[in-house]
C-alpha cells in the first residue's frame, strides 16, 4: 500500500499519520512566525495612537473629542477599502498584495510624525485605514488555504496573538520612545511613529518574495504533503458544497450580516479599551514608561487565555460557546469598570475583560470559515470584518464623548459592555451551524 493511500485511509479512521504531522508542522514553522510578526507590526501602527496621545494631545491641543474622531476615522477608510482589497488578495495572490499593504501602511504611520493639527491628524488616520484595508481578513482567508478545519482554531489564534503581544511589547516600547522628546528637534511622539512606521515597510518588500501564494506553488513541501493537504482540503470544500455562494449571495447572506453584527459588539469593546487605557492608567498616577508596563498587563493574561481556549475549542469541536461565553464575560467586566473607584481592582477587571476579548478573537473567525468558500468567503470575510471594523470608530468615540460630557472613562467603560452583551447573545441563539467544518473526510481517496 502507498504511503499517501495509506495516509488517506487513517484519515479516514480519523487517526493523525506521520504524513500529516510534517505537513502541518512544515506549514506552521514556515508561515505562522512570519504571519505573526507582520500583524504585530501592523496592530502596533494602528493602536501606537493610544500611547502617542499621551503627550501628543496636550501638545497639539486635542480634546477627547478631537482625538477619538482621529482614532476612529482609521475605521471609516478601512471599511471602504476592506472587500475591495480582500478580493485583489484572491486576484493577484498573497505574497504580492499583503507586500502593497505593509509598505503603504508604513509609509503613512511614518507619516504621522507630520500630523500639525485636527485636519492633518484626520487626513493621515483616513489614509491608514486605506491602506491597511484587507489586510487582516486576508491573512484570515489565505490561512484557510493551508490549515484542514481541526487545525483552524489554533493556529487562527496563533496568528491573531499578535494583537495582544503587540501591546505587551509595544506597550513599554512605546512609553520608552516617548523618552526621546526633543531629540533632533523633534517630540517623542514623532519618534515613536517613524520609529514603529519604518519596520513595516521593510518587512513588506522582505513579503513579496517570501510567502507562496498556494500550497500547490510550496516548494518547501514534499510531494507526498501537498497530496495529503490536497485531499484533506479538497474532502472540505466537497462539504462545504451544499452551502456554495456566490460573491453577491455572500455579500447579502443574512448569516454574514448576523455575524457582523456580532463582530461589530466584540471590536467595539476590543478598540475601546485598546486607545483609552493608556490614558486610564496614568490616570492612576504613573509615568510614561511605567504607563507602558502596567498597560500591558491585561494583554499578556489574554495572550496565555487566547492560545488555550482555542487549544480546547480545536480538542472538544465546539466552537459558538467558546465564542459566544467570553463576550459574556467581557460585557461583565467593563460593566463592573463603572462601579469600581479603586485602582487595582479596575486593572483586575479590565484584565478579566481582556482574557475575554482575546478568547473571542481567533476562535470568530471559525464562524464564518466552516461554511464560506472560494470567492464567496473572500467577500463575506472582507464584509464581517469591514462592518464590524466600524465599531473601531463608534467604541473609541463613545468613550471620548462620554468622558467630555461626564469627567468620566469609567461611564464609557459601562456604556461600552452593551456591545458585547449583545455580541454575545446573538452569537449563543443565532443558530450558527459549524457542523459541515468537522464533515468526515468522506471524500480522501488514495492519490495517485
Amino acid at each position: 500500500m502507498s504511503q499517501t493511500a495509506a495516509g488517506a485511509r487513517a484519515m479516514m479512521r480519523g487517526a493523525k499519520t506521520d504524513i500529516e504531522t510534517s505537513t502541518i508542522r512544515a506549514i506552521s514553522l514556515r508561515l505562522i512566525p512570519f504571519l505573526v510578526l507582520a500583524y504585530f507590526l501592523a496592530y502596533l501602527d494602528r493602536v501606537n495612537l493610544g500611547f502617542a496621545a499621551l503627550t501628543m494631545n496636550e501638545e497639539l491641543k486635542f480634546t477627547p473629542t478631537m482625538f477619538s474622531w482621529g482614532a476612529g476615522i482609521f475605521f471609516i477608510g478601512y471599511f471602504i477599502f476592506e472587500v475591495p482589497s480582500n478580493i485583489a488578495l484572491e486576484k493577484f495572490g498573497a505574497s504580492r498584495w499583503i507586500a502593497r499593504i505593509m509598505v503603504s501602511w508604513g509609509i503613512i504611520s511614518a507619516l504621522m510624525a507630520m500630523v500639525s493639527g485636527p485636519w492633518s491628524f484626520y487626513t493621515l488616520r483616513f489614509l491608514l485605514g486605506v491602506a491597511e484595508a484587507g489586510f487582516f481578513p486576508g491573512i484570515i482567508l489565505y490561512l484557510t488555504y493551508w490549515y484542514p478545519a481541526e487545525y483552524r482554531a489554533r493556529f487562527l489564534a496563533a496568528f491573531a496573538i499578535a494583537v495582544p503581544v503587540s501591546t505587551v511589547i509595544g506597550a513599554p516600547v512605546s512609553g520608552l520612545l516617548l523618552g526621546l522628546d526633543g531629540t533632533l528637534g523633534l517630540h517623542g511622539w514623532q519618534w515613536l511613529f517613524i520609529i514603529e512606521g519604518i519596520p513595516s515597510v521593510v518587512l513588506g518588500i522582505v513579503t513579496w518574495f517570501y510567502l507562496t501564494d498556494k500550497p500547490s506553488q510550496a516548494t518547501w513541501l514534499s510531494a507526498e504533503e501537498k497530496a495529503w493537504l490536497s485531499a484533506k482540503l479538497a474532502s472540505e470544500h466537497e462539504a462545504k458544497a451544499q452551502h456554495r455562494m456566490t460573491l453577491g449571495q455572500a455579500l447579502s447572506s443574512k448569516k454574514v450580516l448576523l455575524l457582523s453584527v456580532v463582530y461589530f459588539g466584540f471590536v467595539g469593546a476590543l478598540y475601546g479599551m485598546q486607545f483609552w487605557l493608556p490614558q486610564i492608567v496614568k490616570a492612576f498616577g504613573f509615568n510614561n514608561v511605567q504607563t507602558g508596563f502596567v498597560t500591558a498587563i491585561p494583554y499578556l493574561f489574554g495572550s496565555v487565555a487566547m492560545v488555550l481556549w482555542a487549544r480546547h475549542s480545536d480538542r472538544t469541536r465546539e466552537r459558538v460557546w467558546h465564542v459566544g461565553l467570553p463576550l459574556l464575560l467581557t460585557a461583565l467586566a467593563l460593566g463592573a469598570c463603572g462601579y469600581i473607584q479603586d485602582p487595582t481592582l479596575t486593572m483586575v477587571a479590565i484584565t478579566v475583560a481582556a482574557i475575554g476579548v482575546f478568547c473571542t478573537f481567533a476562535l470568530f473567525w471559525t464562524l464564518p470559515t466552516a461554511w464560506l468558500s472560494g470567492t464567496a468567503a473572500a467577500g463575506g470575510i472582507a464584509l464581517i470584518n469591514s462592518i464590524g471594523n466600524l465599531a473601531g470608530f463608534g467604541g473609541p468615540y463613545l468613550i471620548g464623548w462620554i468622558k467630555e460630557a461626564t469627567g468620566s472613562t469609567a461611564t464609557g467603560l459601562l456604556v461600552l459592555a452593551i456591545l458585547p452583551l449583545v455580541a454575545g447573545l446573538l452569537v449563543l441563539f443565532g443558530k450558527h451551524g459549524t457542523t459541515t467544518e468537522f464533515v468526515a473526510p468522506a471524500a480522501a481517496r488514495p492519490v495517485k
